[in-house]
């Protein structure tokens, strides 16, 4: 089997997919007319043009702008379907949504209308497509503590219908400290806990995520090579970092994929593995990511694909037997290459 075939063959998790930023063009314009959302831009191709990131700022802005066309239930629930039946094509099997209520509660979206459709999205995927599914709630950082203490007050009623929390949204000047005293109430409530740092922000914010938030994976983590230290605690403590590899090169994080450090990282022992982030704005899903670095990156082999898609299904958040079962899947479609 060649390698382009062995990196969708291989069953895999994607870990840090932002459902929102999965909203393609056409969906947009869908939803818009049938919402009567009127959009800043007159088609679909008009959009797509001004995917044109010069960082993380810059591309927000035209997230929440195509997230106003959100409004009810099925139109949460159509957006994960069409993410999930990509995934499938993709080879993942499990995948954890991150989903930010704070985008559409302040536009008077009430939070079971968020939650209940990307739910009964989760609960199709699996029943049609076979993909086991789960829901991350994200606080956004660059408002402030206090709301996201009210996001997960008004989240608590649907506490059976998701994981975890995270942190996402502009990183620079919103270091993880400023969420510590929710993310302690988060722990105490039994929910898994993860945070983007170290994309644009230092790497001193993925020490910081891991010592005062204690969170259990690190979101992008990429600036953990400028500190040798940090990736030795990384190596040794096995925290997953959930890497984008075509969303660091969009939003300019690195220059192209050939100055991408995941190579570096792998070598390192780091618990790396490859996600979309918000494939519909950068460029890419899943399986577009696998390729672009394996592209870039032409003495990476078999092992390192072998080695992606392991560490993608160690790093879940479910239970040690499905992800056992999962590994032998994926040893099964290697021996069998």
């Amino acid at each position: 089997m060649s390698l382009p075939a062995l990196l969708r063959a291989a069953p895999k998790a994607e870990l840090h997919v932002h459902i929102e930023g999965t909203l393609e063009p056409e969906l947009i314009f869908r939803l818009a007319e049938r919402n009567g959302v009127v959009l800043p831009y007159a088609s679909v191709e008009a959009l797509r043009a001004a995917y044109a990131f010069s960082d993380l700022q810059s591309f927000l802005d035209i997230y929440y702008a195509g997230a106003s066309v959100l409004l009810k239930e099925a139109d949460f629930f159509e957006m994960a379907w069409a993410y999930f039946e990509r995934a499938a094509a993709d080879g993942v099997v499990h995948a954890e949504l991150f989903f930010d209520p704070q985008t559409h509660t302040a536009r008077g979206v009430a939070i079971e209308t968020v939650i209940v459709g990307l739910h009964h999205a989760c609960q199709r995927a699996h029943a049609e497509l076979g993909i086991s599914a789960s829901l991350i709630l994200c606080f956004l950082r660059h408002l402030s503590e206090d709301e996201a203490f009210a996001t997960l007050e008004e989240a608590l009623p649907y506490r059976h219908l998701f994981i975890g929390v995270g942190l996402d949204s502009s990183e620079r000047g919103h270091p993880p400290e400023k969420f510590a005293r929710v993310f302690a109430r988060c722990r105490e409530l039994g929910l898994h806990l993860v945070a983007h740092a170290g994309e644009e922000g230092p790497a001193e914010y993925i020490e910081t995520a891991l010592d005062l938030l204690q969170v259990e994976r690190i979101d992008h983590g990429v600036r953990c090579v400028d500190k040798p230290t940090l990736v030795q605690r990384l190596a040794a403590t096995r925290v997953p970092l959930t890497v984008c590899p075509l969303s660091n090169v969009k939003l300019c994080v690195y220059p192209d994929m050939g100055a991408h450090r995941l190579p570096e990282m792998l070598a390192a022992g780091l618990c790396v593995t490859i996600n979309s982030d918000d494939p519909a704005y950068f460029g890419g899903y899943l399986l577009d990511n696998y390729r672009a670095v394996f592209d870039a990156h032409p003495a990476l082999g078999r092992d390192a694909a072998y080695t992606l898609a392991a560490n993608s299904l160690e790093a879940s958040f479910v239970p040690a037997e499905q992800k056992a079962g999962w590994k032998r899947e994926l040893d099964a479609v290697f021996a069998a290459a």
